[in-house]
């Protein structure tokens, strides 16, 4: 089955009005990129709820395609069903369907405990109405038991109704190519789309990836540190090595490119003009 690239964009949802603002600009100057969708992620246990649907409300409002993510673990059926309503109500044509984490505190995991529930659970009361995006662990999700449960669960994601996978970021290529191989040997031929995370700050990307179990390559990790505070050389040696695991994930056959923006314009700006995606 063939399907055409998506290109997309992530946000998270601003928790200050400065930061509103702030992404306000930030869209403005990513929407002349024209991608598929502007996804906008959602806080553990639903705690950013009203502000991803107000984030997404302005999206669809300034006539581009926004695509809240929705987790359940916390969540009724009820109260997923009142989300499926604003949706329809905002013009919302997709949806990123993950299972969340809980809050810090918080004992009730809700009516759900993973994600390929709430995609059937959706596909049940909305049938093809949402096109529903699932998550994809090619280097494994850090909560997994081993590699084989974490891609029979995502298996299960896919089977109860998820139309594409948009992945956890990696940087490394063989990993997603590995990942696509045992999908499509699975049966699964839905597509998976690389999620990109472009580098600023090393030492940040660095505490990301330790949290979600993202490898950074030993050579590009002291290539990194051999910068020190050379904000400079940081930006451009990132920009080169994103780019060009871009250019090899797309020569690859991979359908298109995710990218983590951390709600900032310039690097994804700049990665995309030099892949020529407009």
């Amino acid at each position: 089955m063939s399907h055409s690239p998506t290109f997309s964009i992530e946000f998270f949802p601003p928790v200050t009005p400065e930061g509103v603002e702030k992404l306000r600009a930030t869209r403005a100057q990513l929407a002349p990129l024209k991608p598929a969708f502007f996804s906008v992620t959602y806080g553990a246990g639903g705690s950013t709820r009203d502000r991803t649907l107000s984030t997404v409300r302005e999206i669809q409002a300034e006539g581009l395609s926004g695509a809240p993510h929705l987790s359940c673990i916390g969540s009724t059926r009820e109260s997923i069903r009142e989300h499926l309503a604003q949706f329809r109500e905002i013009g919302v044509k997709r949806i990123v369907a993950l299972r969340g984490d809980l809050p810090s505190g918080m004992a009730d995991p809700g009516e759900f405990r993973y994600a390929n529930e709430l995609i059937a659970f959706i596909r049940a009361e909305s049938g093809d109405e949402f096109t529903i995006e699932a998550a994809a662990y090619p280097e494994v999700h850090p909560q997994a038991r081993n590699a084989q449960t974490d891609f029979e669960a995502y298996l299960k994601k896919m089977r109860a109704g998820a139309n594409s996978a948009i992945t956890q970021y990696f940087y490394n290529a063989d990993a997603y190519f590995d990942f696509v191989e045992r999908s499509q040997a699975a049966g699964i031929d839905a597509p998976v789309v690389p999620g990109i995370m472009p580098i600023a700050n090393f030492s940040k990307i660095a505490r990301f990836s330790e949290a979600c179990g993202a490898e950074i390559p030993q050579w590009m990790r002291r290539r990194f540190e051999g910068f020190g505070d050379d904000t400079a050389s940081v930006r451009a040696f990132g920009l080169d090595v994103v780019t060009a695991l871009c250019e090899r994930l797309i020569a690859g056959g991979a359908p298109g490119l995710h990218f983590y923006t951390l709600n900032q314009a310039g690097l994804t700006t700049e990665i995309w003009k030099r892949l020529r995606l407009s």
